[in-house]
């Protein structure tokens, strides 16, 4: 980003020891894509020696003790390619490969277009392993005059075909794509740089690309960075079947002739979301951002939304909404038990507590968003709302039912952890709904406490519909069709048997003697492919039956509802 009229955003984060919530995480400015080494989430943001936070849940984020380069020094070869630099580094991004981490940086000065892009290399990002060491290979690209494409805001992406490209400029000459060399990182050797969108100095950079099925995807910022609430920041997109473009947008129109589709704007307390990056895992879209937080004085923070495709054009979407509207049953992630309207009549002021589930319409739960990730939460027994108690935001604040008032003590904002649990936090402050002291006992009635990581602040979100998904393909005789979770199949044995596992060669017994034809899966099921059989016992003779798969996902909303159990059925062999 070529307009940063103010830095005083990235000091914050330097503070060594320092835990935020994702919606406190200060100083997030130009995030680089979240990547994953061991059981942490890294990022790399614009400051001195390049900022680094991680993050086991993507929800709670700590700063890093230690910066890339120690901060006022950086490699000698800066000097001559950018003078006057200070030390501060622009818009980093990182990428696996070669069993190693690379970062990729910028370097420059505020409105010159004198700038280049580095690479360092670390085989790992843990600051306390004996491994942990940046070692710097050079520069990558440069650039020198206004009609250059400006060496800043580099984005990786590594192809399927295991070619890797870089997508990087701001003003000055536009958008630029140049393939890298796989085995060193740096440029490949001949490799043209191909203008993609943008030019003539106009108001494009930060730009990302990612791949969706048959179609690269380029998103770019456009508007005014970096000025608090008054940044105009937005973000556009185009699409090519070609790294190298040309890429257009909804209606056709080139990237490089002022087209753009628009992907997320402004919007409440988000002022100027920037700095698009894309990290998949387990079937999720997180896409990190920073925004301007209207309600804290303009502070830059980290954003963390959710991407989708749209079922009607096969666009992608970008939305801070991570349950689609519907019903669900809420269940916590320490106690097992789910929330209830304790007693079950849903009158006025009843308790919100929780509760062994018994599929009681008072267990169930109308998830309704209303903006920005946040939602109003009304029971399906007579549909009143959740509400804090007189609208305290203090902690120990009690929840209730009430009607609707459009109050934000009726309002609460949910996020999602890397495991798929969510956490949910009333928009009377920053507290998040708990079972109180981790308690395990049905009746305790829920509340607000301050956000410390406990797993009784977390839960899960499951459909109350009564089917999720349906088989892919027609259900044979032994065949199966899932309801509510449940693997179901036809016959007519004594007893069956149902053996579970990851691999057709690690199919273990998961349950004996079933007289029914159903078996419902655990609701906390980890994500991935699943093997399964059932054999038949009639009269002493057990018949094995036929091998089948099936997959736990978590769908992307509106395609399917949040953390939705969905089994996709596919027949073996």
């Amino acid at each position: 980003m070529a307009s940063r009229g103010v830095l005083l955003w990235l000091l914050v984060l330097g503070l060594a020891g320092r835990v935020a919530a994702l919606d406190g995480a200060y100083g997030s400015h130009d995030p680089s894509t979240l990547v994953k080494d061991g059981n942490k989430y890294w990022m790399f943001t614009t400051g001195a020696g390049i900022y680094a936070a991680y993050s086991t849940d993507l929800f709670r984020w700590q700063s890093a003790p230690k910066t890339v380069f120690p901060i006022g020094t950086w490699p000698t070869w800066i000097n001559q390619a950018v003078p006057g630099f200070d030390g501060t580094f622009w818009a980093p991004d990182v990428l696996y490969m070669n069993g190693k981490y690379y970062l990729y940086y910028s370097c420059s000065t505020f409105g010159s277009p004198r700038s280049a892009i580095g690479v360092a290399t670390s085989p790992t990002l843990d600051q306390n392993s004996p491994y942990y060491k940046w070692t710097d290979l050079g520069m990558v690209v440069s650039s020198a005059t206004q009609t250059d494409i400006n060496a800043i805001d580099p984005a990786l992406l590594k192809d399927s075909n295991g070619r890797v490209y870089m997508t990087y400029g701001s003003f000055s000459g536009g958008i630029g794509v140049v393939e890298l060399d796989a085995a060193t990182g740096l440029r490949k050797a001949g490799a043209p740089i191909v203008h993609v969108a943008g030019g003539n100095r106009a108001s494009w950079e930060a730009p990302y690309l990612f791949k969706e099925g048959n179609y690269y995807y380029l998103v770019v910022n456009r508007g005014a960075c970096c000025q608090g609430v008054n940044s105009t920041y937005f973000l556009v997109m185009g699409r090519s079947t070609n790294i190298n473009g040309p890429y257009v947008d909804k209606s056709n129109v080139d990237l490089r002739s002022n087209g753009g589709t628009r992907l997320l704007a402004t919007s409440g307390k988000y002022v100027g979301p920037g700095h698009f990056g894309l990290l998949r895992e387990n079937g999720t879209n997180f896409v990190s951002l920073h925004y301007y937080d209207r309600n804290d004085n303009g502070n830059a923070k980290l954003d963390i939304a959710n991407m989708g495709i749209s079922s009607v054009d096969g666009w992608p979407f970008v939305t801070r909404d991570w349950v689609a509207a519907g019903r669900y049953r809420v269940t916590n992630q320490n106690s097992g038990l789910s929330w209830d309207a304790w007693g079950c009549t849903g009158v006025q002021g009843q308790a919100i507590a929780q509760g062994q589930y018994n599929n009681l319409t008072c267990q169930k739960w109308d998830f309704t968003p209303v903006g920005d990730g946040t939602y109003k939460i009304t029971n399906a027994q007579g549909g009143l709302a959740a509400d804090v108690v007189n609208c305290n935001a203090g902690n120990g604040a009690k929840l209730q039912l009430w009607p609707y008032l459009n109050n934000n003590c009726q309002k609460f904002k949910i996020e999602r952890t890397a495991d798929g649990a969510y956490l949910m936090t009333s928009l009377t402050g920053t507290r998040v709904i708990e079972v109180p002291a981790a308690s395990t006992t049905a009746g305790t009635q829920l509340a607000l406490w301050d956000q410390n990581g406990a797993l009784c602040q977390r839960w899960y979100i499951t459909s109350a519909n009564t089917t999720l998904a349906a088989a892919t393909a027609p259900a044979p005789t032994n065949g199966v069709s899932p309801e509510s979770g449940t693997l179901q199949w036809n016959g007519s044995a004594t007893t069956y048997n149902l053996l579970l596992g990851t691999s057709p060669a690690d199919l273990r017994v998961q349950a004996t003697g079933l007289t029914s034809t159903t078996y419902t899966l655990p609701e906390t099921s980890a994500l991935g492919q699943y093997f399964w059989r059932v054999d038949s016992n009639t009269g002493g003779v057990v018949a094995a039956g036929d091998l089948w798969s099936f997959v736990v996902e978590d769908k992307v909303p509106p395609l399917a509802l949040a953390k939705d159990l969905t089994v996709v059925l596919n027949a073996q062999g």
